[in-house]
């Protein structure tokens, strides 16, 4: 087996680590209405997927400087956005850098802290807009066994742990930056569009009863964790990023995705 591939598919399945934080309010501020992008995880799925009320989706990258993710990454992870949802008027991935919060190791609280200070984007009229925060650290809960590479935190806002993703692709024989990037975006993104039962109903039940929020399916891109196996490898494509399985992928095309 190709020891890239066995590499990646250990490291994803076992190290993407979910975690989300209780909705919060925030008064709307100098004339923009936040309360829409403040909302619970998975609340915003069919708004993300279908065209019914957004026909354009504007993703906001902020990321601390000497943290900005690859052109790679961002390409693999439009790609997939492309495939996914329904926004005739386009998708844009807007980039911008920050100074450091001094913060790191963080907790969600402290990127939820993060967000309301750098965050410009909300939803405007036919467009809604998601935030992502490429950290210039690692997250507090971390350990020398398991390690967490983003966390969707509430319905249009996730972290990346950059300086994590950069730390492990250093390594001697692991993927590449941008392919671990966006794997960990993909993933991410799927708990925006409320997999797995968080937020969309499950069409039919795929919810690992160890791990909520997370597809049962082996191979399949929401996957927290899996066993190490050569027979894995036939479900990877060339890229050597996993998919949605065909449970997940109902799922989505149930509340207007594709």
């Amino acid at each position: 087996m190709n020891k890239f591939k066995r590499v990646l598919i250990f490291f994803l399945f076992t190290t993407i680590i979910f975690s989300c934080s209780k909705e919060e309010s925030n008064e709307p501020e100098s004339g923009v209405n936040r309360t829409a992008n403040l909302k619970s995880l998975g609340s915003s799925a069919s708004d993300l997927l279908s065209d019914a009320t957004f026909t354009s989706l504007n993703i906001e990258i902020v990321y601390v400087e000497g943290n900005r993710p690859t052109e790679k990454g961002i390409s693999l992870f439009k790609n997939f956005l492309q495939s996914r949802i329904y926004k005739p008027d386009g998708i844009e991935i807007n980039l911008r850098g920050v100074n450091s919060s001094g913060k790191a190791p963080f907790s969600i609280e402290e990127i939820v802290d993060i967000e309301e200070d750098e965050r410009t984007a909300y939803n405007a009229g036919d467009e809604i807009a998601v935030w992502i925060y490429f950290a210039d650290g690692s997250n507090e809960d971390d350990t020398n066994e398991k390690f967490v590479l983003g966390s969707a935190f509430r319905n249009t806002s996730m972290v990346i742990y950059e300086r994590t993703i950069r730390n492990f692709a250093n390594r001697t024989g692991t993927p590449d930056r941008g392919t671990i990037e966006a794997a960990t975006l993909n993933h991410e993104f799927g708990h925006l569009f409320g997999l797995v039962d968080l937020g969309t109903s499950p069409v039919t039940d795929h919810e690992d009863p160890e791990n909520e929020g997370h597809c049962i399916v082996e191979s399949c891109l929401m996957r927290a964790s899996i066993e190490f196996a050569s027979g894995i490898i036939d479900v990877i494509d060339g890229s050597g990023i996993p998919e949605f399985d065909d449970a997940c992928i109902q799922d989505l095309q149930s509340i207007g995705g594709k």
